[in-house]
C-alpha cells in the first residue's frame, strides 16, 4: 500500500519540531505593531470567508496582520503548520483526524466549511464523462478516480457514495491529480471520474460532464469538509493570538454566510474565476462552529476504509 504523502511528509517535519521547536508568528516586543501571521489555505471556493474578512478588516481590528499562502491541499498545509512555516493552516477533515491519531500537535481552532447536504445540489462532486458507461457511483469498482490529494478526503467521501449505492467501495483506486489537470484527465480518458469543488465544478459542468453523486453529502449530513487549525506549540506560547485569530475567524466565516453576493465578489480577488462563472457557482455552507456528528461519521468511515486504525480522540482535536 503507498505510504500516505501526509504522514510522509509529517514524519520529515516532526524531526526537525522535536530537534529545534517550531517557528512562531508571536512578536519579541507586544507593542512593536500587530501580530504578523502567516495563514495556509488552497485556492479554492471554500476559503472565501478568510479573504473576505482580511478585506473587512476582521483580522485587522485584533491587531492580526494577516498573509495568505496557497499549497496544492491540506495534506501539505498540516506539515507546514507544525514547522512554523504557517501559524494557521487550512485542512480538510481527514488529514486533520489523520494527523491526530498519530499524535501530531495540532488543534483545530474553527470552522473552515460544510457541504449544502443538498443531494445534487452542493458545492463538490463526482463526475464522469458524459459518453461514460459509468451511471452511478456503484459502477466505479473496477475504476480509476482522481482526487487533488490521496489517502484523504476525497477517497472516503467517494467510498461512501459507492458504498451507499450497493457498490464494492474497496475495488475503487485513486490517482493524484491536482483540480485544474482532472478534467483534461478525464477527457482524455486518463480516469473514469473526477471528484472537483467549485470552481472546478462548474468547469466540468460547461464541458458536459455528468454528475453521479454528490459525495459529501453522501458521506454525511451536513458534512464540516474542513476546519482551520493551528499547532500545540503556538496554543502554548501565545494563546491571545490563536484566540484573536480565532474570533476574527468565527465573525468572517457568519459574515460569509449571510453575504453570498460579497462572497462571489470577493473570489475575484484570489482566483481567477470570471464573473460570469461566480454567478453559477454554488456556494458551501459556513456555519461558525463545527458538526462534531459529521466529523464522528467521517472518522468512523475512515476506519472502514482503513486510513485510520483506531478511532481519534476528537476532545483533542475538535475546538
Amino acid at each position: 500500500m503507498r505510504r500516505s504523502p501526509l504522514l510522509a511528509a509529517l514524519a520529515a517535519v516532526l524531526l526537525v519540531v522535536t530537534a529545534c521547536g517550531g517557528g512562531g508568528g508571536d512578536d519579541a516586543d507586544g507593542d512593536a505593531g500587530p501580530d504578523k501571521v502567516s495563514a495556509g489555505v488552497i485556492a479554492i471556493v471554500d476559503v472565501a470567508p478568510i479573504y473576505l474578512g482580511k478585506a473587512k478588516g476582521f483580522f485587522s481590528n485584533r491587531d492580526i496582520d494577516l498573509t495568505l499562502t496557497t499549497a496544492q491541499g491540506g495534506s501539505a498545509i498540516v506539515p507546514a503548520v507544525l514547522s512554523g512555516e504557517f501559524q494557521f493552516g487550512f485542512s480538510n477533515t481527514i488529514s486533520l483526524l489523520l494527523a491526530q491519531s498519530r499524535k501530531v500537535p495540532i488543534k483545530a481552532i474553527s470552522n473552515g466549511n460544510n457541504s449544502t447536504g443538498v443531494d445534487g445540489k452542493d458545492f463538490a462532486g463526482l463526475f464522469v464523462k458524459a459518453d461514460s458507461p459509468i451511471r452511478t457511483a456503484k459502477d466505479l469498482a473496477g475504476r480509476k478516480v482522481a482526487a487533488n490529494t490521496l489517502k484523504n478526503i476525497v477517497e472516503t467521501s467517494v467510498r461512501a457514495s459507492v458504498r451507499k449505492d450497493g457498490g464494492d467501495a474497496t475495488k475503487v483506486t485513486f490517482t493524484e491529480l491536482a483540480f485544474p489537470d482532472q478534467l483534461p484527465a478525464l477527457q482524455a480518458g486518463q480516469v473514469d471520474a473526477i471528484f472537483v469543488v467549485e470552481p472546478f465544478q462548474q468547469a466540468a459542468l460547461a464541458a458536459g460532464a455528468r454528475k453521479i453523486a454528490s459525495s459529501y453529502v453522501d458521506a454525511a449530513p451536513d458534512l464540516t469538509v474542513a476546519m482551520y487549525f493551528t499547532s500545540q506549540d503556538l496554543l502554548a506560547r501565545d494563546p491571545d493570538l490563536v484566540k484573536r485569530f480565532t474570533e476574527a475567524m468565527k465573525e468572517s466565516l457568519a459574515y460569509a454566510d449571510s453575504h453570498p453576493d460579497e462572497v462571489r465578489a470577493a473570489l475575484g480577488d484570489y482566483t481567477k474565476i470570471p464573473p460570469e462563472t461566480r454567478a453559477a457557482l454554488v456556494l458551501p455552507r459556513w456555519p461558525a462552529e463545527v458538526n462534531r456528528a459529521s466529523v464522528e461519521t467521517l472518522a468512523g468511515l475512515a476506519q472502514t476504509d482503513g486510513l485510520l486504525t483506531a478511532p481519534p480522540d476528537l476532545d483533542a482535536l475538535l475546538p
